[in-house]
């Protein structure tokens, strides 16, 4: 029944100062009317899940957390660093790839993820 996921909404405390920092951040152009649209590439996926209230994979009082996913998280380091974003939580390898996280303005978690 579902063919993909339609869109990814949510508020935002400072409208131009988060537009900016994914812009420069995750070098996502952010339309006037506030949004982009993510095409998908070959290899990308889309994942859907839950996790319980008391799970600490992400701060419990953030409801949702996004992940995007990067051709290379060793150059996405670098670009992080000459623009002033601090690593959230240290680089973790495992079997599903490499992960890192960031913070944007709104003080959500952002996981990056090369697969």
């Amino acid at each position: 029944m579902i063919k993909g996921f339609g869109g990814i909404f949510w508020r935002t405390n400072n409208l131009e100062v988060t537009k900016k920092w994914y812009s420069e951040a995750l070098k996502i152009e952010i339309g006037n009317w506030n949004g982009t649209i993510i095409k998908p590439q070959l290899g990308n996926e889309t994942i859907f899940s839950f996790f319980t209230e008391n799970d600490r994979y992400f701060p419990t009082e953030q409801q949702v957390m996004l992940n995007f996913q990067v051709h290379n998280l060793d150059e996405t380091i670098q670009h992080l660093e000459h623009i002033g974003v601090p690593l959230a939580k240290k680089q973790e390898i495992s079997e599903y790839g490499k992960f890192i996280w960031i913070e944007d303005p709104d003080g959500r978690l952002v996981e990056l993820w090369e697969k």
